[in-house]
């Protein structure tokens, strides 16, 4: 039986120092092979390596994590699987770090959720995607789950297959009852009535100060859940909104069952016809979280506030 080509190590790194020299090794390692190689790290870890490689950085496509991946969900489909699409035939390299200690507790179920469903998005690919983690300013909890999610090691001591590896465990744990709001607007829709849904959650982003496209992106989002309600969650369901922090919620519950793992974290080519409502979510939210059972779905679309 042939090995996975697919190869998912998680670095473990301690210091300033110790992250750009392990990761511009494996972004120079790529391009002495001639292979494509794309990092995408949060802001303060991107001016490391792009300062570390000096004229070679224009050889690499560098995003900002903080940016291209705000929502865990929009990572698989908008930065990875969007530059490993684009070399077909290739062995394709990517630094990715999704997980930072700026992460708050809200996003990091997400955020595990997306590092073990990586394994099962890649599989069979020749793509290689290194995930650096923060040894010294992550919580301990966080490093046993990289363990799960990875089943390579890589650390100051070299590199070892992880004993823990079970990525599903980690997508398991993590698809729980989200916890109640306080105060919220609601309305119960089915065919009759969903563009009272896009109303209510247009005329709430509106009060808070969100406008132009961003109010577009908001309806689209609420339009987007409720037509998977109607077609897949029972023919009806149950919109809330409310602001948590700085972030408007719009939640949409039903009593459907969303059973493919990877549903709304794959592109879709635009010449095929089928369902892209998961996908349009994940896209344009600044989080997404996600309860699924059978007998009942819960998905909620954050969405930052302006700064007042």
């Amino acid at each position: 039986m042939l090995a996975d080509p697919f190869v998912h190590p998680a670095l473990f790194y301690r210091g300033d120092r110790e992250y750009a020299t392990a990761t511009t090794a494996f972004v120079r390692e790529g391009l002495a092979s001639d292979e494509p190689v794309a990092v995408a790290v949060p802001s303060a870890n991107l001016k490391l390596i792009e300062s570390e490689l000096g004229v070679d950085a224009v050889r690499v496509q560098l995003l900002d994590m903080e940016e291209a991946g705000r929502n865990p969900g929009r990572i698989i489909p908008a930065v990875l699987r969007a530059f490993a699409d684009r070399h077909p035939g290739e062995h394709v390299r990517i630094i990715g770090e999704p997980i930072w200690p700026g992460r708050t507790a809200t996003e990091y179920p997400a955020c595990a959720q997306h590092e073990a469903l990586i394994n099962f998005a890649f599989a069979g690919r020749r793509v290689t995607i290194l995930c650096p983690y923060d040894a010294d300013r992550l919580d301990p909890a966080v490093l046993d789950e990289a363990a799960l999610t990875h089943p390579v090691i890589r650390d100051g001591r070299g590199e070892r297959p992880s004993d823990a590896y079970a990525p599903q465990q980690v997508v398991r744990a993590h698809n729980l009852p989200l916890g109640e709001p306080g105060e919220f607007h609601s309305v119960r829709f089915d065919r009759a009535n969903l563009a009272a849904a896009r109303t209510l959650a247009a005329a709430r982003a509106a009060e808070l100060g969100l406008d132009g496209p961003r109010l577009d992106d908001i309806r689209l989002v609420v339009a987007e859940l409720g037509a998977n309600s109607l077609d897949h969650g029972g023919g009806a369901g149950f919109l809330r909104v409310w602001t948590e922090g700085d972030r408007l919620v719009c939640e949409v519950s039903d009593t459907g069952h969303i059973t493919d793992q990877l549903a709304g974290r794959e592109p879709v080519d635009p010449r095929i016809a089928g369902s892209r409502g998961l996908l349009i979510v994940n896209l344009l939210s600044d989080l997404v979280r996600v309860h699924t059972r059978e007998g009942g779905t819960t998905v909620r679309a954050y969405f930052d506030l302006p700064a007042r």
